[in-house]
């Protein structure tokens, strides 16, 4: 593996961090005040290409590497953590999804407009008794004849109000388990498919979260993704890449807090000197900054083992478990050497510390990735 990045990929990390400054930036503390998505942002970053990044350029993606999108991740993240999970879901769980596994008719339909960003994905899994847990599914889709009958509800759906198309997992055979579960292509409008109110969230507050019932919403057979009975590994599948994502979101939060805290350090004085010369906050700098240097190695791994078409179950586990545990220690150590500071709105670090902890929580808690790494190296 070469640790030197290429001239492109540099390119697109300074891409995303100029955006990140200078359209993310500003506005960022009112928008997670407010609970405002940031529908201007995103339109601009589809018109980037960040929306569909690993997306074949023949159906409106930028056709780039996994690393590149880690990268570019990264530096969103650092800034406005409710954009990059927008970014995060279309592109690693809707578009990736559709790609591996649509046919030529939905990715014609479909994926264009998601790529582009011209219309928004969302990914439909959890539910109130099925977080993590895929095989429990409730939500039910019954074939009758030329089409299914949905019903069900999704909860805690990132995207959920602002999507345009809905990647929605569901039972049709109740009787096979998941052997049963199958993937469908629902949009937003059809009879029956009611979106429920804005979750108000501890953190990534920028981004909507819905729960979504699903009422007899009749869905053509053709808007079916794979084969019968393909649904669970569709997900599960997906769900691998998608830990790339979040893991490189849980980074992005890290470095970011990181980097104000430095800042910081060198410009507060107390007993007089700046208090980065006190070893109790150098040392914390220092513990930061390697933390986040072995995570940053981690997702850059496992974007290249995705890159290179190795099987990285285990490298985006590992990465999505130690960057969520890294963006949550280092942030509350960056409101600790902030002092009094870090607990006001002004200086972003109380933001970067509560958006910190969903990464530990969703594309599966770290108490499933370590059951993913566990199998993993027991089995081996």
């Amino acid at each position: 593996m070469d640790f030197k990045l290429s001239e492109e990929q540099l390119m697109i990390r300074q891409a995303a961090r100029d955006f990140a400054q200078q359209e993310l930036l500003p506005g960022v503390i009112e928008r997670d005040e407010n609970q405002t998505f940031p529908h201007e942002a995103i339109k601009k970053m589809g018109e980037l290409g960040f929306m569909g990044m690993m997306v074949d350029p023949k159906y409106g993606g930028s056709g780039m590497d996994t690393v590149s999108y880690v990268l570019a991740m990264e530096e969103i993240s650092k800034i406005d953590a409710s954009a990059s999970v927008v970014m995060s879901v279309n592109n690693s769980l809707v578009c990736w999804g559709l790609q591996k596994f649509g046919t030529e008719e939905q990715k014609e339909k479909y994926l264009i407009d998601l790529a582009t960003g011209k219309k928004l994905g969302a990914f439909c899994l959890s539910e109130p008794e099925a977080g993590s847990d895929a095989t429990s599914q409730k939500t039910t889709a019954i074939e009758k004849g030329d089409h299914y009958l949905l019903n069900g509800t999704k909860n805690w759906i990132t995207n959920g109000g602002s999507a345009d198309v809905y990647l929605v997992i569901a039972q049709t055979h109740i009787e096979k388990k998941h052997k049963g579960i199958n993937a469908f292509i629902i949009e937003k409008g059809w009879e029956g498919f009611e979106i429920g109110p804005k979750e108000n969230k501890l953190g990534i507050r920028g981004s909507d979260t819905h729960s979504l019932q699903f009422n007899d919403v009749k869905i053509p057979k053709e808007n079916r993704i794979g084969e019968d009975g393909f649904g669970f590994k569709f997900a599960m599948k997906t769900l691998a890449g998608g830990r790339i994502g979040i893991a490189s979101q849980a980074l992005g939060i890290a470095s970011g807090a990181y980097e104000l805290a430095l800042k910081y350090s060198k410009q507060r004085k107390a007993f007089g000197t700046e208090i980065c010369n006190h070893q109790a906050i150098a040392f914390k700098l220092a513990d930061m900054a390697v933390e986040i240097e072995a995570a940053r190695h981690l997702c850059i791994k496992a974007a290249w083992e995705k890159d290179q078409g190795m099987n990285y179950d285990l490298s985006g586990a590992m990465a999505k478990l130690y960057a969520s545990k890294v963006a949550m220690d280092t942030t509350i150590e960056a409101v600790q050497i902030h002092g009094g500071n870090g607990y006001v709105k002004e200086y972003h670090v109380e933001r970067l510390m509560r958006d910190a902890k969903i990464t530990q929580i969703y594309e599966g808690t770290s108490e499933i990735q370590k059951i993913v790494i566990s199998r993993s190296i027991l089995n081996d």
